[in-house]
């Protein structure tokens, strides 16, 4: 087998099974909770803590990996990932998952800042979006295929089955790689950017606090605006020490090139509209009018996986030949025009109600992926792509934790906090009040009448790339 066919399939196994473990405990959740007497905020956050830490070090890894190798720092993550999920499945308390979560989180972020650095270097500029395209895809359909999977461990083999799953994948794959990866990348001598990854840390921690806190009420309105304050300011004084230190992890400059910060515009406000479709679609599919197991819940969201695993590969195909602008425009639009007819669901749907737009959502998320990654990508010179990977992927994941945490402060300021406990925890029962399922589905029309006009937004930027990739930099 050919080298860049080699590394293309370990980085998109890894990153296929990274991206799954960022979902996969939410259909879960009605189980484990009482397994593990889990409070609301705790649930919360074993689904946010992931999310956060990935998105607070990944460019310092994106930056570690331009100074000590890109396929060193894989490896040390994919160790690390599957040691990490070993320990989730052993935790006997919310504390306990919440840590080791943060554990395979920082696993995760060593795999999602280096894989697609890795694949731009295995792959020449011709073939370049194809594999990207899968590799990015690889996240999607992981993000999708997670409540799939999860639903059917949960009800087969038990909540912790979730986590086994990922050992022998894990084991397989750390020997596969240490075996056949190579450095090909350029290693370039820097330093770390301590102070900015503290402040963006504590930056985002504290608007994450502020909203989860705020909503459950473990502190009054001015606490949580104070927290919020705050969380906001750093992530302000972030942008400030990222255009002053000589070194920055969050390289501003590269903003100046056109292709870069369309791209990065876009696929930021895409993530922040999809980033909670799963959380929404598997508490409407298990909450207070549908009451489906989390089997038949996941069966239910098999047209999302499907339709970004069909889309995805053939959009990366068609970048290479054609560039990304028309790809990720129309793939764009057909999400939003997903999401507006998800605005209009009942408190009862039927599968046949959801398959026409999950799969538009789905569509277009694997017809915009790889295109815009390829984009991002070709855009940098080649010594660049650590901390350029790294600068996406942060977006990704940052619009991803957002789109969870005001969803989520959505749906907590229109339900009832006694009616939201039993929603979240898994206690509903089966005659809840209409009173109730009406405010739960109007927080959910909301959210998804946002989804639409985010997404309608982002094409302004998108419509900034040229068709042709003349702007690819070798």
């Amino acid at each position: 087998m050919q080298y860049k066919w080699i590394a293309l399939t370990n980085t998109t196994i890894c990153i296929l099974m990274a991206s799954l473990d960022a979902n996969i405990l939410i259909i879960a959740l009605p189980r484990l909770v009482p397994d593990l007497h889990v409070s609301l905020i705790e649930t919360i956050w074993i689904i946010l803590s992931y999310g956060l830490v990935t998105t607070s070090v990944l460019l310092s890894f994106g930056r570690l990996a331009d100074m000590f190798g890109r396929v060193k720092l894989y490896n040390f993550g994919l160790i690390l990932f599957t040691i990490a999920s070993f320990l989730c499945s052993l935790a006997q308390t919310g504390p306990e998952l919440i840590l080791f979560r943060i554990i395979q989180a920082l696993g995760a972020a060593f795999l999602f800042s280096n894989s697609a650095a890795i694949l731009t270097d295995a792959f020449d500029a011709k073939e370049r979006g194809k594999a990207l395209g899968l590799n990015q895809v690889s996240i999607v359909i992981g993000s999708a295929l997670g409540l799939v999977l999860g639903g059917i461990l949960t009800e087969t083999l038990g909540w912790r089955a979730i986590f086994w799953v990922n050992i022998p994948i894990g084991i397989f794959a750390i020997i596969w790689s240490r075996a056949k990866l190579r450095e090909l990348g350029s290693i370039v001598k820097g330093k770390i950017d301590w102070t900015g990854n503290l402040v963006l840390v504590a930056g985002l921690t504290l608007v994450m606090f502020g909203i989860t806190f705020g909503s459950l009420q473990v502190v009054n309105f001015l606490g949580a605006i104070l927290i919020l304050s705050g969380g906001f300011s750093l992530l302000a004084l972030f942008g400030y020490v990222e255009s002053k230190v000589k070194e920055p992890m969050f390289d501003l400059s590269l903003f100046k090139n056109r292709f870069f910060s369309a791209g990065n515009v876009t696929i930021f406000l895409n993530s922040l509209a999809r980033g909670a479709l799963v959380l929404i679609m598997a508490f409407y599919l298990q909450g207070p009018s549908m009451h489906l197991s989390p089997f038949t819940a996941g069966l239910y969201l098999i047209p999302v996986s499907f339709t970004i695993a069909t889309f995805g590969p053939i959009s990366g195909w068609l970048s290479d030949r054609y560039g990304s602008k028309l790809l990720t425009v129309t793939g764009l639009l057909l999400s939003a025009v997903g999401f507006l007819v998800l605005s209009q669901i009942g408190a009862k749907t039927s599968f046949d109600g959801l398959v026409l737009p999950l799969s538009l959502v789905g569509a277009g998320m694997g017809l915009f992926a790889s295109p815009n990654r390829s984009s991002i990508m070709n855009s940098v010179p080649p010594q660049r792509r650590g901390v350029a990977a790294g600068m996406s992927t942060t977006l990704v994941t940052l619009g991803n934790i957002m789109s969870l945490g005001m969803s989520f402060a959505l749906i907590a300021s229109t339900v009832p906090l006694s009616e939201l406990e039993s929603i979240f925890l898994g206690s509903s029962g089966q005659t809840e009040s209409e009173a109730t399922i009406a405010s739960f589905m109007s927080s959910i029309h909301i959210i998804f009448y946002i989804s639409t006009v985010v997404l309608l937004v982002s094409i302004i930027p998108a419509m900034m790339n040229r068709s042709q990739k003349e702007h690819v930099i070798y």
